[in-house]
């Protein structure tokens, strides 16, 4: 009865922060970039958000001068205002605060920021709406001292409309950011990575029609691989919603259909040859998007994946997940990655080991990731940052979550990369958490039912004999890949012993191996059995892969990690200095000789 109520709660929750819609593919769109240096003020007793009696000056009609937002300067000499964004200094956006300033290492609060721009050719007849890509973790945006809105979430995109408000000269948006933790947020507290603050990925303006094509998708059927399904939402005046088209030039397709009364439709398009999307041929088709009064362009790849029994099927052909787990960190530059450039150097490692596949982890990565992965070949699980144990009985913490799955999803659902939605990483085991988690599921096969579901769960050894080791997990019956996390031979158990460790899994589903691993410091070198030599790191994987390749229905690996990424946790000098350190790859760009392990290992690997 406890879960009935829960759900039944759950389901009439609302977000806490609600969000306009997302625009898609705001890349391909009218647009200039607010890129570059913001001038910021640390505002740690968050004086410039609160009046003394903590009320939020937002919320008053008079905010008065020491509201940061507002922007003020003296009117006289004996005017005070105690705030000047012009004479702050700067941070660069987008970029995170941490690893630009020395004195923000570690900080954790508010930061506001500043960015004066105009607008070239500013046009009346159209809309404008500011784009971020990311800002971790809370945002209050403003424009020209008036709010547009807030939102939580530190690793995924939204937009308001500012048309009402912009100018063609002298603008000015500012943006409080806070990347404080909190137990009722996601992700929670505790973490085993860096809490990067800041507007952390692209911010831009764009212009659009005053009718405009607002989000679309297009899919191969999941079942019928001759039927693309998709649909087309229209934003504006609905006296404006009339016929929409669907264009693929290379297939000389082209599709008319007609919107509803709300701006919507939802078809279906016959194809007789298509040239499937996969990791040996990564083909994408150049799909055109029309209404009367706009135009988007999208490079779609259209492939099916599916599961049977304990394989994983891409294109209806059985395939092996070869995979690694990456943080979105730069370690050549240090801090947050966030370019092309970046997404180009993670993923070409990728491909260097001899990679197929990648876990994007433990949060949505930027946008350049899956949009590479597409052009490379590279198969991507995406997962949203609920991480260890969150309040699972809170209906906000849980609409926060809700929130974050579908701004990804809705984000990257036209990736041909994209093959799996994570659910959670390590969460320990209630009826509490089941519920959270299952009708994450459930939402997001409501959203996308042409990919799969997963989550990294735990495994461990049977009472009466340690070498056996199970999963015991309701949601493992929910998800469609059964995926775990196993460290024997680094957390519990004898490195020697590996061998002998076997695993008895009662569920005929695909099994993915979501991490394994050992720190290693790279240049560190002893005999193996050292722990933190790169030698110990690399006799675990000579270890533990060929034990791992036992398992039955083993539909993948993703070691962890490519890269040694940094976290506060990780304390011992002089091995760790605020790294975890079981990248394959150092902070410094340097591979450690399990590297070469897992490599040779892929290597032998028939597809």
């Amino acid at each position: 009865m406890k879960q009935i109520i829960i759900g039944i709660l759950l389901s009439l929750s609302a977000l806490s922060y609600a969000n306009e819609p997302l625009i898609q593919n705001p890349q391909s769109r009218k647009s200039f970039s607010l890129n570059g240096h913001w001038n910021y003020i640390i505002d740690m007793y968050e004086t410039g958000y609160y009046n003394y009696r903590m009320e939020p000056h937002d919320n008053t009609e008079n905010p008065g001068a020491s509201a940061f937002f507002l922007n003020q300067k003296p009117k006289s000499k004996r005017d005070r205002v105690e705030y000047n964004f012009d004479s702050a200094p700067t941070l660069l956006v987008p970029g995170d605060w941490n690893s630009q300033k020395e004195n923000l290492l570690y900080y954790e609060g508010t930061i506001w920021y500043k960015k004066s721009f105009d607008v070239e050719n500013y046009d009346r007849a159209k809309r404008y709406f500011l784009h971020f890509g990311a800002v971790n973790y809370r945002a209050d945006v403003y424009l020209n001292g008036k709010k547009l809105g807030t939102h939580k979430g530190g690793f995924t995109p939204f937009n308001f409309e500012m048309t009402h408000l912009l100018k063609d000269k002298n603008n000015f948006v500012i943006v409080k950011v806070d990347n404080k933790r909190a137990a009722d947020e996601v992700p929670t507290l505790n973490t085993d990575w860096w809490n990067y603050g800041g507007i952390t990925r692209d911010v831009t303006v764009l212009e659009v029609s005053s009718t405009f094509i607002e989000d679309y998708s297009l899919q191969l059927d999941k079942e019928n691989n001759k039927l693309l399904n998709g649909f087309i939402r229209l934003n504006g005046d609905a006296k404006a919603f009339s016929k929409v088209n669907v264009s693929i030039p290379e297939l000389k397709l082209t599709k008319e259909f007609t919107a509803d009364a709300n701006g919507f439709v939802k078809f279906q398009i016959p194809v007789k040859k298509i040239d499937y999307w996969s990791d040996l041929n990564p083909k994408l088709y150049e799909v055109i998007f029309s209404s009367i009064s706009d135009q988007v362009i999208d490079a779609i790849g259209f492939r099916q994946i599916k599961t049977s029994g304990g394989d994983i099927l891409l294109n209806g052909k059985k395939i092996f997940l070869k995979g690694i787990s990456i943080h979105e960190e730069n370690v050549m530059r240090g801090g947050r990655a966030y370019s092309m450039e970046d997404a180009t150097i993670l993923l070409g490692w990728a491909k260097e080991l001899g990679c197929n596949y990648v876990r994007l982890a433990h949060y949505p990565h930027n946008e350049n990731m899956v949009r590479l992965a597409d052009k490379m070949g590279i198969l991507v699980w995406e997962e949203n940052p609920v991480y260890w144990t969150i309040q699972w009985e809170n209906l906000e913490t849980y609409s926060k979550a809700e929130q974050q799955l579908k701004e990804v999803i809705s984000r990257d659902k036209n990736r041909a990369s994209v093959i799996i939605w994570s659910m959670a990483n390590e969460t320990p085991q209630s009826e509490e958490r089941l519920s959270f988690l299952t009708k994450l599921a459930k939402t997001t096969r409501e959203m996308d039912n042409t990919r799969l579901i997963s989550a990294a769960l735990e495994d461990h050894g049977k009472k009466e004999n340690s070498n056996i080791m199970i999963v015991e997990d309701k949601f493992a019956h929910v998800v469609d890949v059964l995926s775990f996390n196993q460290y024997y031979g680094w957390y519990g158990g004898d490195i020697d012993n590996i061998k002998n460790i076997r695993w008895e899994i009662d569920i005929n589903k695909p099994v993915i191996i979501s991490e394994f691993g050992a720190g290693a410091l790279q240049g560190f070198h002893a005999d193996n059995l050292t722990v933190w030599s790169e030698e110990h790191q690399e006799l675990l994987y000579q270890e533990t892969l060929p034990t791992l390749a036992k398992i039955p229905n083993l539909a993948g690996i993703t070691p962890w990690i490519l890269t040694d990424f940094r976290s506060p946790r990780r304390t011992l000098i002089p091995y760790q200095n605020g790294y975890n350190r079981k990248g394959l790859i150092s902070e410094t760009g340097n591979r450690k000789k399990a590297f070469y392990t897992l490599q040779k290992f892929y290597q032998q690997i028939q597809k």
